[in-house]
């Protein structure tokens, strides 16, 4: 029975346990099929799209960058390029490139095509509604300089460019994938890339299948392991329940998955498997105020609202070790963190205060209000966020303490993203991003990138008026100063007036959570967490 059947009869309850014996081998293994359950499908997988975990999981295993980010060190390493140059104030980076290498449909992997690549992920492409990426800033042009040299030129510095060329979003695909609109992005059969596997083939929604390609002999110059991927194959199934997902790696019918509940963990791993909890290296997953809102638009408010969440009892009720509490916006693992633990403190009675201050009084109901208008919220659950809707569930607890009411939502995927893009029906939001650069700070919060304040500005078509263009600025000078020194200055600041203006609260630091059987070695995460299976072998 393939594994995906297995599945199948798993989810109707029947299982049927396979065991597994581990060899002694002392060196990797080639062949044998990875079965991978994955909690969500894949969106779209057009690269700067990759930010997305279902979606980085696979332009992980298909696409290659320019360099590496060190996931230990976080030294940027060789991959695609061999050497580079950096000008003074970081608006010129010339990248030479490993000769032979070539696309999964042949076509070499040269300056042209890297040069198109970027021209794409820094400008965008109207024509075929590719977006612009978010970690590549203040970009200009390409150059190609001869057929294995690619010079890039910026209008204003963009010290983040070079960690940019490491990340997910950067991953490099063939110039036929890049002919195709946004919309066809989709169908991962569609992506070209020059990685270690490729697609083979898949059921949209369901299953993807990923096979190695024999003749890739140009992953990260400073691994171990060179040339193809020991794996013969990988199987994605979309498995959404969590139980299911659980219940096929103890009976042995999965390989690996994610997406481990906290409180499943301690099953797992006293069953024998292996747990994996890398972290992401970025923005804390929080929930954020959108201003705009009339209800939020008071900076007391927001405050009283932060003061009012018990962050202690949230990780204790409903996390473990691998969610340390968020001491900053930003993860203490972070380039630039500084701790802001005195702005994060649970001071309910203080919450109270500045309520009553702000005008907002308790009615007859016990819930406050203001000029006939309740003090009540609105905002979505995120399923890509471990156990979100519980988190927030907790949270309109002890908001309802404060008199607030808090009203939580799960929504059909379409109303989520409609009224998430709107402040006066979403005035708070659950947010977090990993990237391991000081940028991810504008990535968040900037209008023309996420933009999770909901500025104006932004992607949203709604009227909007808030606009902090003080913070803007902050988040300007973390993309654009060339002076290491002044940069890492500038995203404590960022740290500091977001929390000063009360925009977000930051609840955990946010790790994948995976597991394995004990028989899957050679598993490997990039910097922010995503798996990477090139060197991934099965002692069984």
């Amino acid at each position: 029975m393939k594994p995906y059947r297995k599945l199948i009869a798993l989810s109707i309850g029947i299982l049927a346990a396979t065991v597994f014996t581990a060899s002694a081998a002392d060196s990797p293994v080639k062949g044998g099929t990875l079965v991978y359950l994955e909690q969500q499908s894949h969106t779209n997988l057009y690269p700067p799209a990759g930010g997305f975990y279902p979606n980085g999981g696979i332009l992980n295993q298909i696409t290659d960058k320019l360099t590496y980010q060190n996931p230990k060190t976080l030294e940027i390493e060789p991959w695609l390029a061999e050497s580079w140059q950096v000008n003074d104030d970081a608006t010129e980076y010339t990248f030479k490139l490993r000769s032979g290498v070539t696309f999964s449909d042949g076509t070499p992997v040269d300056a042209a095509a890297v040069a198109k690549n970027f021209d794409t992920f820094g400008l965008g492409n109207k024509g075929l509604k590719q977006p612009i990426s978010e970690v590549v800033n203040n970009y200009e042009r390409s150059e190609v300089i001869d057929p294995l040299t690619v010079k890039f030129h910026f209008k204003k510095p963009s010290p983040g460019f070079l960690q940019g060329t490491s990340v997910i979003g950067s991953g490099i695909v063939s110039l036929s994938t890049l002919a195709l609109p946004f919309e066809q992005l989709g169908d991962a059969t569609k992506i070209v890339g020059s990685g270690p596997f490729v697609v083979s083939q898949e059921t949209i929604g369901k299953s993807l299948d990923l096979k190695a390609r024999e003749d890739y002999n140009w992953g990260p110059a400073k691994l171990d392991h060179q040339g193809r991927a020991y794996l013969d194959e990988i199987k994605y199934v979309i498995t959404g329940e969590d139980g299911v997902r659980i219940g096929a790696l103890l009976a042995g019918q999965a390989d690996f998955i994610r997406q481990i509940q906290a409180y499943d963990e301690q099953q797992v791993e006293g069953q024998g498997f292996t747990l994996y909890a890398p972290g992401t290296r970025g923005v804390n997953n929080s929930i954020v105020f959108r201003a705009d809102n009339p209800l939020v638009s008071d900076v007391k408010v927001r405050k009283a609202l932060s003061l009012a969440v018990n962050r202690d009892e949230i990780i204790s009720t409903l996390f473990s070790k691998n969610y340390p509490k968020a001491t900053s916006i930003l993860s203490s693992a972070a380039l630039g963190y500084v701790p802001q633990t005195d702005k994060l403190g649970y001071d309910p009675e203080k919450a109270k205060a500045l309520l009553d201050e702000a005008g907002y009084k308790v009615g007859a109901d016990g819930v406050r209000e203001k000029d006939g208008q309740k003090l009540v919220l609105t905002s979505y659950a995120s399923l890509p966020q471990p156990q979100s809707q519980a988190v927030l569930q907790l949270i309109a607890q002890q908001w309802g303490k404060i008199g607030v009411t808090f009203n939580v939502l799960a929504g059909d995927a379409g109303t989520k993203i409609v009224d998430e893009l709107d402040p006066q029906k979403t005035p708070v939001a659950v947010a977090m991003v990993g990237r391991a650069d000081p940028d991810v700070v504008k990535s968040q919060y900037y209008p023309t990138l996420r933009n999770v304040l909901l500025q104006k500005g932004g992607t949203s078509d709604k009227v909007q008026t808030f606009a902090d263009e003080k913070l803007n600025a902050i988040l300007d000078e973390i993309a654009s100063q060339p002076d290491r020194e002044k940069r890492l200055k500038a995203v404590g600041e960022a740290q500091a007036y977001v929390l000063d203006q009360a925009y977000a609260v930051p609840i955990f630091e946010e790790p994948q959570a995976f597991a394995g059987a004990a028989y899957v070695k050679g598993i490997a995460f990039e910097a922010v967490g995503r798996p990477s299976f090139y060197s991934t072998w099965l002692d069984k």
